[in-house]
């Protein structure tokens, strides 16, 4: 059957066969389907849907598309992932505290989507880190250091490699069955024997509701299922930025200070003890979440995990000191500007939507697939939601590349951060916790 026909097939309602979707799946593999094709296929599936045999095919056909990692002896082979929000720059400290922890980690991270930020891109500013190594490294720092953060090679789900790229730039980014396919296909080629997902809701989020992110929590426990594999899903906030920093290598100098015990934002380190325990509970390291975050807990104040990380990064080509001297190898942006409150009182909300798309604007993120990112721009300095400000307080502060950047980004900031007379009500870091015996 030709390529047009599936994509007529889907885009008209109908269901398609496992088989049908194994051969457009090859083909986006072996580029005999073109990306215009690839697009209007996105597009058909945002619009129309897929049953979860779908779902399910979609995921094993790009899972099968290249190499399926097996890791032999070695346990537990462990693994979270985000759907992605701004600022969110948990990975970075995870996947060393796991590791420090007993656990090994083989975490195939993606660029950023849309307004979201990559933890491939955040990578990309450091100095010499190989993020797309031969997967004989790949097995040889997990096996050596507990833990490799890395992109997908041309081996592991080739398919999904170039269908994401695709949907970055059309607009079909938020589509529930594209998203468990593209992050699971990359965890099943992985070999893992355990998946925590980090499913984010808020307003930074690609499902900005609770009814939303539930159902995609809960596909992806049931696919995953369905494949062997053990997971389960924590659904958490992302109405506001993640952490004091938005932007690739603020947001790795975040996760340094973090490690290094230097400076903690209170939801960061929720979030991130949290998806810890879960990991270690599925790694039947720990016998509950909450010993578990304590054990995670333990390996960050010990300096486990801070010599964890150092160690992958050396290990991927970076630099051997970089835990020590993060700031002589992380580009700085030629301008910063203070964005100040405009009045007294609370800050009660943020749009983090369009905190990241502002980033994107400053040449932090992508518009289209070839763009080059410029690792130094974004924002730091946040004050999180229920901070008490007084006029002309520093509320956050913008790195750019030129002043009318500068300025475009702060104007756009002022828009997104909202003062208000009363505090707002706090609001839980996880909402809800699914597995497969919810």
């Amino acid at each position: 059957m030709l390529p047009q026909e599936i994509i007529r097939r889907k885009r008209d309602g109908e269901v398609l066969s496992a088989e049908e979707i194994a051969l457009l799946v090859r083909g986006i593999a072996d580029n005999s389907v073109s990306e215009g094709q690839i697009a209007a296929f996105a597009m058909a599936v945002f619009f129309r849907g897929m049953t979860l045999d779908e779902r399910v095919a979609l995921t094993r056909a790009m899972t099968n598309s290249g190499t399926v990692l097996d890791w032999g002896g070695l346990a537990p082979v462990l693994d979270k992932h985000s759907t992605g929000g701004v600022g969110d720059k948990v990975s970075l400290m995870l996947a060393p505290m796991v590791a420090a922890c007993g656990g090994f980690v083989p975490m195939i991270s993606g660029r950023g989507l849309g307004h979201t930020g990559g933890t491939l891109d955040k990578l990309g500013a450091i100095p010499g880190y190989r993020a797309t190594p031969d997967l004989e490294t790949l097995r040889r720092v997990v096996r050596d250091v507990g833990c490799a953060i890395i992109g997908q090679t041309g081996d592991l789900a080739p398919a999904d490699r170039r269908f994401y790229a695709v949907r970055d730039v059309t607009a079909t980014v938020e589509s529930i069955p594209l998203i468990c396919a593209s992050i699971l296909s990359k965890k099943l080629a992985a070999g893992l024997q355990g998946l925590v997902m980090d499913v984010k809701c808020g307003s930074g989020a690609f499902m900005q509701n609770l009814s939303d992110s539930r159902e995609l929590a809960q596909t992806i426990v049931r696919i995953a299922k369905g494949a062997g594999l053990p997971a389960t899903v924590l659904i958490t906030d992302m109405d506001e930025v993640l952490g004091m920093t938005a932007g690739n290598a603020l947001e790795v100098g975040e996760a340094v200070d973090y490690l290094a015990g230097r400076s903690r934002e209170s939801r960061l380190h929720e979030v991130t003890l949290a998806l810890a325990g879960e990991m270690l509970v599925l790694g039947k390291l720990a016998a509950t979440p909450e010993e578990g975050r304590a054990k995670a807990h333990a390996a960050l104040d010990s300096g486990a995990a801070a010599e964890k990380f150092a160690k992958l990064v050396a290990a991927l080509g970076g630099p051997t000191d970089f835990m020590e001297r993060s700031e002589k190898y992380l580009a700085r942006a030629p301008v910063t500007l203070p964005v100040l409150a405009t009045r007294s009182g609370f800050i009660a909300a943020m749009n983090a939507r369009e905190i990241g798309v502002a980033v994107v604007d400053l040449g932090g993120g992508r518009r289209k697939t070839t763009d080059t990112i410029d690792p130094a721009v974004g924002f730091s300095e946040f004050r999180p939601v229920g901070t008490r400000v007084t006029a002309g307080d520093t509320i956050a502060r913008v790195h750019a590349a030129d002043d009318a950047s500068a300025k475009r980004a702060a104007k756009a900031l002022e828009g997104s951060i909202h003062i208000a007379d009363q505090a707002p009500a706090p609001r839980a870091m996880v909402f809800e916790r699914i597995s497969a015996d919810s």
